[in-house]
């Protein structure tokens, strides 16, 4: 099974990542966390790195039900969205699948929660793929 799903926008770095968070907010995430990976490995490694951004996702009511339902959920929360540009010069937006990622818990209440958040990391792919058109 595939742990994410992806899109590739043809459009400059900064105005997809921007797009990225209005369609997460769209579908009722919050940014919690955002993680400039360039500047990081530069500034703490000296690094070169290509432009990528770990988007830190949160919906409020799925999260509260995830945490009701598995109170150790919180060590796989937020959803991980990242945004990056590739080596052609293409910016690639990518979601975690969180399906995959509750496999290896057995609760079936966590499974449909899970389910549920897929759908809509989905569609936030779905929204940002769009902005090519």
């Amino acid at each position: 099974m595939q742990y994410y799903f992806t899109t590739v926008v043809r459009l400059p770095f900064e105005g997809v990542l921007a797009r990225t968070k209005d369609v997460l907010k769209k579908h009722g995430f919050g940014v919690l966390t955002e993680i400039d990976v360039k500047e990081t490995l530069k500034k703490k490694i000296g690094a070169d790195f290509r432009p990528y951004h770990i988007l830190g996702a949160c919906n409020p009511e799925m999260a509260h039900k995830a945490l009701l339902a598995e109170d150790k959920i919180g060590t796989m929360l937020p959803c991980n969205v990242i945004v990056q540009q590739t080596a052609d010069g293409l910016i690639e937006v990518s979601a975690v699948d969180p399906v995959a990622s509750m496999q290896a818990i057995e609760n079936p209440a966590l499974g449909a929660i899970a389910a549920s958040v897929r759908n809509m990391l989905k569609a936030v792919i779905d929204d940002v793929a769009a902005s090519n058109a």
